[in-house]
This record gives structure tokens, sequence and C-alpha cells, in this order.
């Protein structure tokens, strides 16, 4: 699954990481036009390699929204292994869209670590590090973040067209990255609800990363919901999620 990214350990390096943090934050922090889907919970059926082995199970996702207010609860099994990742995300509605107040993730034989955006302070901290960053504004989490690119999805009509790109800063389980979605265009899924015209888009790592590659496949014709979501790794590893059903 997702790997995680060195930190600063020196006082000097973590100076220096915390005045970039700031100015990527002013950099994402744009305020873009969103509409947030129906809340819903889906169901997808996976394949996967993991540490070179397939795998194959299920995983939900169940979105809510109301009162200003949204949460997102995913887990993923594996058959023979069980619950191998358990993340949410709980926060309110603000002027950027989704404004995360806790991301919690859980994953397989490791601890759970929790990412806190203090918006008292300003401040987005992390259990599993000392890294800091100084909130700006349209920050996301790891689990937010689709949702809230399809909440722009929605409200971009003809401009989230094949070639563009949406950026927002992303906080993981350590510390936080700007992300890129590209437009890539139309494709048909094959899905057990049926064929379906999705939009494909990729949140590709920078060429010297190592980071996870996210593609999602987002159906216009279903509220924008991805229909297919893939995470790869540099190392050949990858989870494959394709829609099995949606309850509103």
């Amino acid at each position: 699954m997702l790997k995680p990214i060195s930190i600063c350990v020196i006082i000097l390096a973590l100076s220096a990481s915390y005045q970039t943090s700031f100015a990527q934050g002013s950099e994402i922090a744009t305020r873009q036009a969103y509409k947030l889907p129906p809340g819903a919970e889906l169901q997808y059926s996976i394949k996967a390699k993991q540490s070179g082995l397939p795998l194959s199970g299920s995983a939900s996702v169940k979105w809510h929204v109301a009162d200003q207010k949204y949460s997102i609860v995913t887990e993923t099994h594996a058959m023979l292994v069980g619950k191998i990742l358990d993340a949410s995300s709980h926060g309110s509605i603000d002027e950027y869209g989704l404004a995360p107040d806790k991301f919690v993730e859980k994953r397989f034989r490791k601890p759970a670590t929790t990412t806190s955006f203090e918006r008292d302070s300003k401040t987005l901290r992390f259990s599993a590090s000392t890294e800091t960053y100084v909130l700006k504004g349209g920050e996301q989490d790891r689990t937010s973040a689709s949702w809230q690119l399809i909440a722009i999805a929605r409200a971009a009509g003809e401009a989230f067209k094949a070639g563009s790109e949406w950026k927002m800063l992303v906080a993981g389980r350590r510390d936080a990255d700007p992300w890129t979605f590209k437009v890539l265009g139309s494709e048909n899924i094959k899905t057990p609800m049926g064929d379906m015209v999705a939009i494909h888009v990729s949140k590709a790592p920078p060429a010297d990363s190592k980071d996870q590659q996210l593609d999602l496949w987002l159906a216009p014709s279903l509220e924008w919901y991805p229909v297919r979501l893939k995470f790869s790794d540099a190392d050949g590893d990858f989870v494959d999620q394709v829609l099995e059903s949606i309850k509103k």
C-alpha cells in the first residue's frame, strides 16, 4: 500500500521543511467551485498484489455529508488475510470544500496513525512524525482528496477535460505533499453494474519519487462516483478496485 516518506531529523532541516510547507500551502490554496455528491455507500471488488503475492477481496466506502459536516470511512478486506486497511476522514465543509479535522489510518499489522488538522492554531500535525505544516485552506488527506476531486469535477463542467490539471496539498501519515490530478480522457469501464463511460484521472508521483500512483475512473452518470480506483507502487504492487454496488 502507501509507502512511508522520509522526514527531516535535524533542527535546520525541520526549519527549512516548515518554510517549504508554508510556501506549498500558499501556492496550492486556491478556491475552486465545488459540488459535493450525495451520501452513499459503495462496495468494490478488489484484485491486488502485495509483497509479490496475488490477493482478492472486497472494499467498502461510506461517504456521508449533512449539516456542513462530512465523514468518509473505508475498509479493505483480502481473502485469507482479513482486513488490510481501515481509514477514515472526518471534518467540516468550508469555502474550499472538504476541510478535514482528523484522518486515521490503520494498516495490516501496523499501529494506527492520526493526522490532525488543528483549525484553531492553523497547524497540521502527525502522530507518526514531528513534521508540521501551516494550514492555508484547501488541504486534504489521502482519504478526502478523491472526494474533493469528485466535488470539483461535478462543478467544473466542460473545464474538467482531457489535459486539465487540478492541484491540492494532501496529508498522509507522516507529512504532506502537493498532488496534481491530470484528466486523461473518457474510457469504457466494465463493472458488475454494467459498462460505464468514466473519466480517467491520474495522480502520478514526481519522476524522482517512489510514492504511490493513484488512478481514478469517475462516472458522470453516477454522480461522478469512482467506478474504479487503482493504487500502484513503484515495486509493482497494486490494489485495483471495481465498483459492484451503490446504496444511497
